[in-house]
């Protein structure tokens, strides 16, 4: 993952040197893997299904081995984006919650999906974050192969580390493809996970707030 400011051209009007210093630059997050190789990926599909005994010599399996590899490279990319901020000068400091984000990813044990949605909040601290940003950062650490209590935390300590908000929270519900597709096949079941951070971990009041507001029982 590359994370650098975006360069901005300074400003030399003395006029305008207070304004400037308050301008904080974008952050732009890239995530960095170890390179695509598709015809790689592509063969190695190949190889995987005849090993398990699927011909793809028919019409309609000739090209699945081109499509598994194009459909996990793409659930392994996710897309750049800027951490927009401002300025908080109205001094808010009540709960900003964004709720039923889409998250989609694979666990990293069976390489099978999981989904669901995702609660993500925090208490203002000097500046506020663009509300699109909130689901960017979960689709940033939800596209790897990854387990979903790693998943949680990963966004809720990014969050405090770059915002610097007074409390984070964060709430994942998701299905599991490798428990309701195979093993014990529970279908219907979910897993849930949470990460509190800040005055959302150590204060009642603001706790309960948040998990009433995102429907998990306190």
């Amino acid at each position: 993952m590359s994370e650098r400011p975006l360069r901005t051209t300074p400003r030399r009007d003395p006029r305008h040197e207070e304004v400037t210093a308050s301008v904080r630059p974008a952050l732009r997050v890239v995530h960095q893997p170890g390179g695509i190789d598709l015809a790689a990926a592509e063969a190695a599909a190949g190889q995987f299904l005849q090993a398990l005994g699927i011909s793809t010599a028919s019409e309609s399996l000739r090209g699945t081995p081109g499509r598994m590899a194009r459909a996990y490279a793409e659930l392994f990319s996710p897309r750049p984006f800027d951490l927009t901020t401002f300025p908080n000068d109205e001094g808010y400091d009540e709960l900003v919650l964004a709720r039923r984000i889409p998250v989609r990813s694979v666990c990293e044990h069976h390489l099978l999906p999981f989904v669901g949605t995702a609660h993500v909040g925090y208490l203002p601290g000097a500046r506020i974050l663009g509300l699109s940003k909130l689901a960017r950062v979960v689709e940033h650490f939800a596209c790897r192969p990854q387990v979903q209590e790693r998943l949680t935390k990963q966004v809720a300590d990014w969050l405090q580390t770059h915002l610097e908000p007074k409390g984070v929270g964060v709430v994942i519900e998701a299905e599991h493809s490798c428990m309701t597709l195979r093993g014990v096949q529970a279908t219907g079941s979910s897993t849930m996970t949470s990460t509190l951070l800040g005055l959302l971990r150590s204060n009642a009041r603001s706790r309960s707030e948040f998990l009433a507001l995102t429907g998990v029982a306190c």
